[in-house]
């Protein structure tokens, strides 16, 4: 098979990206208030079933390493965008919450197997000098996976049955793609050596602790627009559900930048970095809260969500693969598992919250959280982002 240059991996990895993430895992809450009416699920049952996807992840994120170690590259990324086509087919058929259920937990399973094997392709395919750039490229991936749904929702209104059979003929197509170009390698037995994260510096486990930490944060704080945002503009403010769909564009467009994340960190620094991406990502909860029935306030907060979000996810993955140079499949699990854990516990919490005071005092108080963590980064990057740095 020929080598993927650059590009190519650019785009095959923002390709399953795009399906694992955009289209298996957060495309859920644009569709949420539609299975709400149709299978009568509460608000606080919302917010659990909106956490099992960050649930499972956190599981397959886990074993990321191992599989793709035992699987190989191209074997762990057919398996991703497999089981996406599997957890997205399980909730357009499911006839009820528990069926549904156990479809966001299984596109949560290979949310988790997604993003350990592109870092670890990137590492195999990509030179050095072009693997920030490439790592975030396809990380912003994610954006335009959620970009789909926009004439998805349009196309099919409350049907969100048929929208998911769509996705899920996508996610068979990325499949055959990561069959077709991604690298094979043989497996490598229990026997052989262990992985190279095991033996990293007490500074690389420091720096990718400190990223961890704020990652919870980021997570919990994301976690309320990913699953209610939707409801909170139609359920509070009175609009359409069609005029979701032009807000989920709004996110995958603004994502787009996110693209940037490893020039951003070269060129202001990650203490910089990562404090803008959070108040950009409160600044677009406040926005909705503000005034949840204007439709154009709520595009502009869509649009920053994306954007922070992205960012920060971007910078989570850019910045381990950076502290843990040599180690580029295990270096992101951590930070993103930590993203996943804040989402976790964030999702009941912002389900509880819209139930007994509403969606405005909800997406009010995680804004002020958002702020919180953004001050805390600032501090613990800029204090200590440099320690980490020694032992590249």
């Amino acid at each position: 098979m020929k080598t993927l240059s650059p590009l190519g991996m650019a785009a095959l990895g923002s390709g399953i990206i795009a399906i694992t993430y955009g289209l298996a895992r957060f495309v859920f809450g644009l569709f949420l208030p539609a299975m709400r009416d149709e299978l009568m699920i509460s608000p606080t049952m919302a917010g659990v079933i909106g956490a099992l996807p960050f649930l499972s992840f956190v599981f397959a994120i886990l074993a990321a390493t191992w599989v793709t170690r035992h699987l190989g590259i191209r074997r762990t990324g057919v398996a991703a965008a497999g089981l996406a086509g599997i957890g997205l087919v399980t909730i357009a058929l499911a006839p009820s919450s528990l069926m549904l259920a156990i479809g966001v937990l299984i596109c949560g399973i290979s949310t988790g197997l997604s993003s350990p094997v592109m870092a670890e392709t990137v590492h195999k395919v990509v030179p050095f000098a072009l693997r920030g750039r490439v790592n975030a490229t396809i990380n912003a991936g994610t954006s335009l996976g959620i970009a789909i749904a926009m004439p998805a929702v349009l196309i099919w209104a409350e049907a969100w049955r048929s929208a998911y059979i769509g996705f899920a003929a996508l996610a068979v197509l990325g499949t055959l793609a990561a069959l077709c170009y991604l690298p094979k390698e043989d497996r490598v037995s229990s026997a052989g050596p262990r992985p190279v994260a095991l033996q990293a510096s007490r500074e690389q486990w420091l720096g990718i602790a400190r990223l961890s930490g704020l990652a919870v944060g980021m997570g919990g704080v994301s976690a309320a627009y990913w699953v209610f945002a939707p409801d909170a503009v139609i359920n509070a403010g009175g609009l359409l559900p069609s005029q979701t769909a032009w807000m989920w564009l709004a996110v995958g467009l603004g994502g787009l930048l996110g693209a940037g994340a490893g020039d951003l960190i070269s060129r202001f620094g990650p203490a910089a970095s990562h404090a803008a991406g959070l108040v950009v990502t409160s600044a677009s909860l406040a926005l909705l809260a503000f005034d949840p029935g204007n439709f154009a306030l709520a595009l502009v907060s869509a649009a920053l969500f994306g954007t922070g979000y992205m960012t920060l996810s971007g910078f989570y993955l850019v910045r381990s693969t950076q502290i843990m140079t040599e180690a580029p499949s295990f270096a992101p699990v951590l930070p993103l598992l930590a993203t996943s854990v804040g989402q976790v516990a964030g999702s009941p919490l912002a389900g509880w919250l819209v139930g007994a005071e509403g969606h405005v005092t909800a997406f009010m108080l995680f804004a002020t959280l958002g702020l919180v963590v953004a001050g805390i980064g600032a501090w613990l990057l800029k204090e200590r982002g440099a320690a980490a740095v020694t032992s590249l």
